[in-house]
């Protein structure tokens, strides 16, 4: 018998409680039930250790968000995101200007750029994609 496959569990790291609350519901209504939040500015002052965080939770997608000043955010993202923890997990960043923010980033591994307003279904579809790109390798 086969067994179905547990739903990944998903990071949301953002600065904002009400994003990540709203994200949190759309992702558990999309059949995603395993959803877990950080926030930014307790990463930075070391409130949250994000090394534990990884461990304990074992996200399999990050959607992180890049706030305001995008090269200061993008720089200490790249430094959480280029841990060894993170191998074999996807990202996904949102940001608030997608156009800046492209512009600093660059290329990169991340799954995909997402500005705001959110597309919640391009949200939800990315982190979809992200998850089947994982089951893939």
């Amino acid at each position: 018998m086969i067994m179905p496959r547990t739903p990944p569990t998903i990071a949301l790291i953002n600065s904002n409680e009400d994003t990540t609350e709203m994200l949190r519901i759309c992702f558990q209504q999309a059949g995603f039930p395993s959803v877990v939040v950080a926030h930014v500015p307790e990463i930075k002052r070391g409130e949250t250790d994000f090394g534990r965080f990884l461990d304990h939770h074992d996200p399999r997608v990050i959607v992180w968000d890049i706030m305001i000043p995008y090269d200061e955010n993008w720089a200490f993202a790249q430094r959480m995101i280029g841990t060894d923890r993170m191998k074999g997990r996807a990202v996904v960043l949102t940001t608030t200007n997608q156009r800046a923010l492209e512009s600093i980033v660059g290329p990169t591994s991340t799954q995909e750029i997402i500005g705001k307003p959110y597309d919640i279904e391009r949200v939800v579809e990315s982190v979809r994609q992200a998850v089947a790109a994982l089951e893939e390798t």
